[in-house]
């Protein structure tokens, strides 16, 4: 898609802006960037691009002049489509897409999909492996922290694009269309964000909106949501569930995953030939096998990648063992949910580190699956009174404040005992003590790999 002459606004500068003003100005745009934080280095944003001709820069307030010439915006996933000057330009009749939707426009080949409140990202990663088994050209992309818009230049009628898809990202969709979908399971999250469920489960569902009756859409039997969703959808639909035998799907039968499909049942892969751990990544595992085998992958191909696959970073992640207590980092618990499978992933005494932002979550759900496998809660940032009230609710009191991650960990230390673990899984969001969870598990990792022997 060509924008010779178009005047538009990418409005937010972190990576996925800035991957959409790049590839806007290489596709002859008039590009207008603009952020609304008047802290910003002008300097430091526009020293991302080679060559800034064809780009304005402004902060704070777009004037109006600036505004009234636009053909298009294109908002970064933190900018809320609700937020007023997005609004009065919805009112102006000025199209509004998001990066997934600009990069979907000017994108080639074809494109894999998922979202999901967790798993996102352990799913795509390891369906990207998949597909790079068979596929010559494969680019992993999305939410997964590369943005979509970055590597649509490289792309050709043969690539195939494995898209990790959040909420936010699906806000802004138009024509988004992927050959193949999936919903992993949804349950509340960015409730500050969406105001209600009702929204979050319509953004979530997205993801499908724009697929026909010849195309795929993966789907956990498991999430009563999904399967009243699926009611709604065209694409097919292939099941998986971690909890019962399918007709047909893919399902967790005791240690094995099995693929059931017409008359033919088919073992997949044994739990215990994965390197990653949980009933929730044995999900995931379902999920991504089931995308790539309605893309034709061979199952040896698929169970070979399956075999060697590692678990992601900050995802229940091994760090070390230090003095026989073994610690763990799930940074990317940033919800109830997400913290749960941690603690579900546990095999012994765990002490756990929780809380930060908070994204309106209730953490009952959560206190209630220690299952008196914490002894000690060590509750952190903006949530810590709120998930504290909540566990004495809940008949939990093994908790105590800290004031920062090292703290943390050091309470952590002097309460294990070998034999014990030390888990990570904050259950918030990391803003107001961290830029993002990435940064929370490095500094996690840091602490633990300092500790003496």
């Amino acid at each position: 898609m060509d924008f010779s002459g178009k005047q538009v606004l990418v409005f937010g500068t972190g990576i996925s802006g800035l991957a959409a003003a790049g590839l806007l100005q290489k596709r002859h745009a008039e590009v207008i960037l603009f952020d609304g934080n008047e802290q910003l280095d002008e300097n430091r944003v526009m020293a991302d691009f080679e060559d800034t001709r064809g780009i304005r820069f402004y902060k704070g307030d777009l004037p109006e002049d600036v505004r009234s010439t636009l053909d298009l915006a294109v908002l970064s996933p933190g900018i809320p489509p609700d937020l007023p000057p997005v609004c009065e330009m919805k009112d102006a009749g000025i199209p509004i897409w998001g990066e997934v939707e600009l990069a979907w426009q000017c994108g080639k080949g074809t494109v894999l999909a998922i979202t999901g409140t967790n798993g996102k990202t352990t799913t795509t990663s390891l369906l990207g492996e998949i597909m790079k088994s068979s596929c010559g050209s494969v680019k992993v992309v999305g939410n997964i922290g590369i943005p979509y818009a970055g590597a649509v230049e490289d792309m050709t009628d043969n690539t195939v694009t494995v898209a990790e898809i959040s909420s936010f990202q699906l806000e802004t969709i138009q024509d988004f269309c992927p050959k193949v979908s999936a919903v992993l399971n949804i349950t509340p999250d960015h409730l500050n964000r969406h105001h209600t469920m009702e929204n979050y489960i319509a953004s979530k569902m997205r993801i499908a909106e724009n697929q026909s009756r010849d195309q795929v859409c993966i789907l956990n039997y498991e999430d009563e949501i999904l399967r009243e969703q699926a009611k709604h959808l065209s694409p097919g639909i292939i099941w998986f569930s971690g909890s019962r035998r399918l007709e047909e799907g893919l399902y967790l039968d005791g240690d094995s995953i099995m693929c059931a499909y017409g008359d033919t049942v088919e073992k997949v892969i044994g739990t215990g030939e994965l390197r990653i751990l949980g009933r929730h990544n044995y999900e995931n595992v379902m999920a991504a096998a089931a995308m790539a085998l309605s893309c034709g992958i061979p199952m040896e191909r698929i169970r070979a990648t399956l075999r060697n696959f590692e678990a992601v970073e900050h995802r229940i992640e091994y760090v070390a063992e230090k003095r026989g207590i073994r610690f763990y980092n799930d940074s990317k618990g940033t919800n109830p949910d997400a913290a749960i499978k941690g603690i579900q992933a546990m095999d012994r005494p765990t002490c756990l580190i929780g809380g930060g932002y908070d994204k309106d979550s209730e953490y009952t759900e959560w206190i209630n699956s220690f299952d008196g496998k914490v002894k000690l809660l060590v509750l952190i940032g903006q949530t810590r009174e709120k998930i504290a009230a909540q566990a004495e609710a809940c008949g939990f009191t093994d908790y105590i404040f800290a004031d920062s991650l090292q703290e943390a960990v050091d309470l952590c230390c002097g309460k294990a005992e070998p034999g014990d673990a030390v888990l990570l899984s904050p259950a918030c969001a990391s803003w107001g003590m961290f830029p993002n969870y990435e940064v929370r598990g490095k500094m996690f990792k840091e602490l633990v790999h300092a500790l003496k022997d």
